[in-house]
């Protein structure tokens, strides 16, 4: 299995960070992407985000499912 580059570590980082500063499981994101009609599973969550490996849509998805509007990126 190819190792996570150091951009998908950021990216995975960014989305974990943004979750627990918003108190949001991967239960519940899984539910606030349903709602805004993106069908997930809490184990495909939690295995994009251990990888590392998802989309810049799933990304955005994921941010406006759980009502983060800005970003502050320490790159």
């Amino acid at each position: 299995m190819a190792e996570k580059t150091d951009w998908e570590m950021k990216a995975a980082n960014l989305l974990k960070a943004e979750l627990k500063r918003k108190g949001v499981t991967y239960a519940q994101l899984v539910d606030k992407l349903a709602a805004i009609g993106v069908d997930e599973k809490e184990v495909n969550v939690r295995n994009k985000l251990s990888r590392g490996k998802f989309t810049a849509a799933y990304l955005l998805q994921c941010l406006s499912a759980i009502g983060s509007n800005t970003l502050h990126l320490d790159l």
